[in-house]
């Protein structure tokens, strides 16, 4: 992975907020589509782009697609992740994604963010239901 693949991927504010969140460990791609406000086709293409270009690093449990940052990373990714921690700690966007994160942290399986509830965009609506 080259110094301009990383810039090119760090130049879209999704995948700059993506990045950020899986600063703080690993996510599924609902936690991500919750937390992002966004749909889970764009959140999936953005993993995409970035798994392809090895900034991110995916692993299947069950149903769900588990995405972390690679746990070898290039001295320029290192270097640029921190960059980023430094540069977004007063946006009000990135700072709203990780309170959203950190909401959503204890609803997480032991050990990672499995998704083993449906979130409340994920619920189907309840009509005609009479209790």
């Amino acid at each position: 992975m080259g110094l301009v693949e990383i810039y090119q991927c760090l130049c879209d504010p999704t995948r700059l907020r993506i990045l950020n969140l899986l600063l703080g460990g690993e996510l599924c791609v609902c936690h991500l589509q919750e937390i992002l406000d966004e749909p889970q086709v764009k959140v999936s293409k953005h993993l995409a782009y970035l798994r392809a270009r090895g900034l991110v690093e995916a692993r299947k449990q069950a149903n769900w697609m588990i995405y972390r940052l690679p746990s070898r990373k290039p001295r320029e990714l290192s270097a640029n992740l921190a960059c980023l921690q430094d540069c977004v700690r007063e946006d009000p966007v990135f700072e709203r994604d990780l309170r959203k994160r950190g909401s959503l942290e204890p609803s997480f399986a032991e050990g990672g963010p499995l998704c083993c509830a449906p979130t409340k965009a994920a619920q189907p609506a309840r009509r005609g239901v009479r209790t």
